[in-house]
């Protein structure tokens, strides 16, 4: 008999850095106390640029200050990968998950978060493909669409995956994306020209699908906590 995987999804919206990345901390802590089962968080962030804990500041192409001045924050974070932008119209997902409890490792969760947005391009008629050795993420062509930067704490992880539905762009003219100087990025809106995609809200909801759909998952339940403070 099949043992039940029960998953709860927290849709939040619009959520700034660092409160998320406090919330984080504090699920990661439950979870390997065993208070709360695997969950995940569906958000946006403001405009912000994250570090890993490689802290590759020299990716960074413009100064803190001017980046306050075009209404940015900066973040140093204890995640892998390099330098990252967040922002409006990405999808983000923060997984809050046990590695041991589904018996994987941190290549092959990786390598499931590329697969979950693999999949969701795919629903948009798009190619979309694992990076070349050293390139995490999820590529369309030589257009990076998805990244990906994770922690991974006593087998509990953290942060997680961000595809580009319709962000800015221009944002990712002020860094070398990913640490990866020879590649651009893209999003679902400019790969598929013309085409009117659904709204967000949808494209969301099949990215959580496919999450699901990934990391076998037989219950899920969701909850809007959009409006619950994340202070307390």
């Amino acid at each position: 008999m099949r043992v039940p995987r029960i998953l709860e999804v927290w849709k939040m919206g619009v959520v700034n850095y660092s409160q998320a990345l406090k919330l984080q901390e504090k699920l990661t802590s439950d979870r390997k106390l065993h208070k709360i089962t695997d969950t995940l968080l569906s958000l946006q962030h403001p405009p912000t640029y994250t570090l890993g804990k490689r802290q590759t500041d020299h990716n960074i192409l413009v100064s803190e200050s001017e980046l306050k001045a075009m209404g940015a924050e900066l973040h140093y974070t204890q995640r892998g990968g390099d330098v990252t932008f967040h922002g409006p119209h990405q999808a983000i997902l923060y997984p809050i998950i046990s590695l041991r409890d589904i018996g994987i490792g941190a290549r092959k969760y990786v390598e499931k978060l590329e697969l979950t947005m693999i999949e969701l391009a795919s629903l948009y008629g798009l190619k979309a493909c694992a990076g070349q050795k050293g390139e995490t993420g999820v590529w369309v062509g030589r257009r990076k669409i998805g990244a990906i930067g994770v922690r991974i704490s006593s087998g509990i992880t953290s942060h997680g995956l961000a595809f580009n539905v319709d962000p800015d762009l221009n944002y990712f003219k002020h860094i070398v994306p990913c640490g990866i100087a020879d590649k651009e990025v893209t999003s679902l809106q400019k790969e598929v020209q013309q085409i009117l995609l659904p709204p967000e809200e949808v494209i969301v909801e099949q990215l959580i699908s496919c999450y699901v759909r990934t990391f076998d998952y037989t219950d899920v339940v969701s909850k809007d906590i959009s409006s619950i403070s994340l202070d307390n």
